[in-house]
């Protein structure tokens, strides 16, 4: 079975060579010493950023734990749907999370956040930008208006962009000690197995961030993989533009193949979001002929119900995905739509 689930790279970053002498190279019986710094400057250096308001931890999942242990503890306020482990790291800690939902057509009503931030007044608003499992980016004046009121009410405004670097347009970002970004080498990068997190804000919070950082937050080996990839800005850039182009080689397949009968929203990630019934039975068909997408069959908002998930795959697997996706709509969906 082949995973399209996760919304991962479907390559490595890294010839088998490379990740064999690094491998050599890394002192693994010893504590890191200078490569967390290391690490700092190449990103910072890679993303225009300054590198003491860059640091790292075991994925994003654990920057959105982080935030949620000590950015306040009033109620957090997040979309529906939106990354389950908002939820997950709230209940954990007893904080209350107040959900958003998406209208029916899967957007958002921006008039009725700026009510509850009103009325909740929360520590925290956080959302995945652009949105998971939609996709699709919430507007840049929400952006600026939703991070100005969070100001004013005394709450941290955290913009969790994973999928960041398939945006093509430049955002422009609010600032302050009140906005947060968090970010990941998990998707375009290729390295999701080396859980690297990214967060970065000013000096304040970060200070307020690390305060219970671990002593070694991220192992040596998955520094020095990371500062080998990043060190080669030219080389990073490839792949990066590799991964953007298979999520429109996999956005095509579906828009030329069934995108008269099947609803899907516009991505500006490394997966697509289909819904509906046809939408339903084209996943497990699908399925049935060796790939494995997202379905959310025990997910409790009701826009997931009838709803399938693709990530990225490789440029022959698209093409296979294709054929599966032919041969559905000449055997199931045509003979259903003659009977």
């Amino acid at each position: 079975m082949i995973r399209i689930d996760k919304n991962e790279s479907p390559y490595r970053a890294l010839t088998e060579d490379e990740i064999a002498k690094i491998a050599i190279d890394t002192q693994f019986n010893q504590y890191a010493e200078n490569e967390y710094q290391d690490l700092q400057k190449s990103y910072a250096a890679f993303n225009h950023l300054d590198p003491e308001l860059v640091s790292f931890a075991n994925g994003s999942d654990e920057w959105i734990q982080k935030s949620v242990v000590v950015l306040g503890k009033g109620p957090i306020l997040t979309f529906d749907p939106d990354f389950v482990m908002y939820q997950v790291y709230a209940e954990q800690f007893g904080r209350e999370i107040v959900k958003l939902p998406s209208n029916e057509d899967h957007t958002f009503d921006y008039e009725k956040v700026y009510k509850k931030i009103e009325e909740l007044k929360p520590s925290i608003f956080i959302f995945s930008q652009p949105n998971n499992p939609y996709g699709t980016l919430h507007p840049a004046d929400f952006i600026e208006k939703a991070a100005e009121m969070m100001k004013e009410v005394g709450g941290y405004f955290v913009l969790d962009e994973a999928y960041g670097e398939f945006v093509e347009e430049t955002a422009q970002y609010p600032a302050g000690d009140h906005v947060i970004r968090f970010r990941t080498l998990s998707k375009v990068y290729g390295l999701a197995g080396l859980r690297i997190g990214v967060a970065t804000s000013t000096r304040k919070t970060m200070e307020l961030l690390d305060s219970i950082a671990h002593p070694y937050p991220l192992n040596t080996f998955s520094l020095n993989v990371a500062v080998h990839l990043l060190n080669q800005p030219e080389r990073l850039e490839e792949f990066i533009e590799l991964n953007r182009e298979l999520s429109k080689q996999l956005h095509s397949v579906f828009k030329e193949e069934v995108g008269d009968i099947i609803p899907m929203l516009e991505s500006h990630t490394n997966f697509l979001f289909t819904y509906g019934d046809d939408a339903m039975d084209l996943g497990n068909y699908i399925v049935e002929n060796g790939f494995l997408p997202r379905m959310y069959p025990e997910d409790e908002s009701p826009a997931l119900k009838k709803a399938v998930r693709y990530s990225i795959a490789k440029e022959n697997q698209l093409e296979e995905i294709r054929k599966i996706i032919q041969k559905w709509r000449d055997e199931k969906w045509q003979s259903r739509k003659n009977g």
